[in-house]
């Protein structure tokens, strides 16, 4: 089992920043694929941005060059960078994990751009 907690949403205004991190914790051996969702009002859960144990990533083109996911294995975290915000990026994130035991997801954090 793999529990995940997000942390870093909040209110920010348009063009601004913030990061959301995501640390796993639990019994796994080894947790290949993290990435971050996103859900918005009334809309379907979307990718945002994958990385693999490698380093490997992968975005949705509504958020590359604005947006750079990263990770540090030792403490099997997961971190999204977003700049230059938008009214659109508002949502519920959610952190998400491929492990030897499965895949999971975090409780979700929201992210409101507003001014």
């Amino acid at each position: 089992q793999v529990q995940l907690v997000e942390s870093g949403g909040g209110l920010v205004q348009p063009g601004g920043s913030l990061t959301l991190s995501c640390a796993a914790s639990g019994r796994f051996f080894r947790i290949n694929l993290m990435g971050w969702y996103r859900q918005a009002p009334g809309k379907q859960r979307e990718l945002v941005a994958t990385i693999t144990r490698g380093g490997n990533t992968n975005y949705a083109d509504s958020v590359k060059g604005r947006f750079t996911i990263s990770r540090d294995n030792t403490k099997n975290t997961v971190y999204l960078q977003m700049n230059s915000l938008k009214s659109e990026d508002t949502a519920v994130y959610y952190c998400y994990s491929e492990a030897n035991s499965g895949r999971y997801w975090g409780q979700g954090t929201q992210v409101t751009v507003s001014s």
